[in-house]
C-alpha cells in the first residue's frame, strides 16, 4: 500500500484535488488511471479509500468513497532534542524516530548548543515522508526551536525525564519508565546539557536517566530513548 498525505481531508470530504506536483507524481510516475483506488491519510488517524476521477497530471481529482481510523498508541511520547552541529544527523533521527513512532518533538536550545538556527520547513518535508513510508495515519508535531529554560516551564507530562552524561544517581530509562503514559524525554547537545540546565530540570521534576553505558551521540541517544519507550509499550 501507497500511503498519500493530505491534512486538509477531513470525513466530511468528498472529492479532492492534488497539488500539481503530487498529480504529476500520482498520474506520470506512478502511472495512476481514472478508477484506481488511492489511500490518503489527514494525519490525524484516519485514513480514506479515494477513487481518481480525473487522471491529470496538473490536476489528479479523486471522491472518497469510505474511511477508517488507525488505532492510536498506547502511549504519547515527546522528544525535545538539541540539534546537532551537522544537519544530516538531526534529520535522521527525526526520520527513524517517525517511523518507529513520536508523537511530538521540540528542538530545544541549550547553553551548549553548536547549532541555533534550523530549517523546519525542510523538517516538516522528512517527517512527512516517514510517516507515509510507515504506513501512519499519526503526523508527528514539529514544535518551533525552544530555549530550554521556556520549554522546562512550559512543558508538562505524566513522566518526565532527562538524559545526561553527568555524574549523578540515575535509573536506566528502563528501570523509571512506566508505560501507557505520556512521556516527554530531554536529549542534549554534544556537550551535554550545562550542570545548571540539569539542576533547573530536577527543579521542576524531570527524572534523570542513563540510555545506556556507553556515551551516546546526541541523535543516537534520541533513538535510542524513542525506540525503548515504544518497546517498552508495545503489548
Amino acid at each position: 500500500m501507497q500511503l498519500f498525505y493530505t491534512p486538509e481531508i477531513t470525513t466530511e470530504t468528498t472529492t479532492y484535488t492534488f497539488s500539481k506536483d503530487e498529480s504529476k507524481h500520482i498520474v506520470r510516475v506512478l502511472r495512476k488511471r481514472v478508477d484506481d483506488v488511492l489511500q490518503i491519510t489527514n494525519g490525524k488517524g484516519a485514513i480514506f479509500s479515494a477513487k481518481i476521477t480525473v487522471a491529470d497530471q496538473k490536476n489528479c481529482s479523486v471522491a472518497i468513497i469510505s474511511h477508517e481510523f488507525q488505532q492510536p498508541r498506547n502511549y504519547s511520547l515527546h522528544l525535545a532534542v538539541a540539534p546537532t552541529k551537522m544537519n544530516d544527523r538531526f534529520e535522521w533521527f527525526l526520520e527513524k524516530a517517525t517511523e518507529i513512532g513520536i508523537d511530538t518533538i521540540t528542538p530545544i536550545l541549550c547553553e551548549r548548543s553548536e547549532r541555533k538556527v534550523i530549517k523546519p520547513e525542510r523538517f516538516e518535508k522528512i517527517i512527512q515522508s516517514a510517516t507515509k513510508q510507515s504506513l501512519s495515519a499519526y503526523f508527528p508535531t514539529l514544535q518551533p526551536l525552544t530555549p530550554f529554560s521556556e520549554f522546562i516551564t512550559q512543558h508538562s507530562d505524566e513522566q518526565l525525564f532527562i538524559a545526561h552524561c553527568e555524574e549523578h544517581d540515575k535509573k536506566s530509562l528502563k528501570q523509571a519508565l512506566e508505560t501507557h503514559k505520556s512521556v516527554t524525554i530531554l536529549i542534549g547537545p554534544e556537550g551535554d546539557f550545562s550542570p545548571a540546565e540539569i539542576e533547573f530540570a530536577l527543579k521542576n521534576n524531570y527524572i534523570p536517566v542513563t540510555l545506556g553505558d556507553t556515551r551516546l551521540r546526541t541523535e543516537t541517544a534520541a533513538i535510542v530513548a524513542c525506540h525503548s519507550v515504544a518497546f517498552m509499550n508495545h503489548d
